[in-house]
């Protein structure tokens, strides 16, 4: 079985519905970082102060074929083609250990359905 990594990161506020969406796509465990960022825009100053909006970095690891769906519903549900509060990427894994039996077993369940 092959695994990928998830990484989605996004704008605080849409840390829930992400946490939902990918939930809903057949993900498991989620880890969640805080994060800040550097765009290419000037950021925002109010009576002298910067303002630098909080981000969410969501991990996941994932069954190759379910990271991409998953990728496809956060997408779709965040509006990411559309709304640029949020990037979402996969990374192919080599190696993994350490991953809970019950949630490879639940991504053969998944893969089996899909055949």
């Amino acid at each position: 079985m092959k695994f990928s990594v998830l990484v989605a990161i996004l704008a605080e506020d849409l840390e829930e519905t992400a946490i939902k969406s990918a939930k809903a796509a057949g993900a498991g465990g989620i880890t969640i970082l805080n994060g800040r960022g550097l765009g290419a825009e000037q950021k925002k100053t109010f009576f002298g102060l910067t303002y630098e909006g909080s981000q969410s970095v969501l991990i996941l690891v994932l069954e190759k074929k379910l990271s991409l769906q998953v990728m496809k519903r956060l997408v779709r549900d965040l509006d990411l083609n559309n709304d640029s509060r949020g990037v979402v990427f996969t990374l192919p894994l080599d190696h993994i250990a350490g991953i809970d039996p019950t949630q490879v077993e639940q991504f053969e369940q998944l893969i089996r359905k899909d055949i």
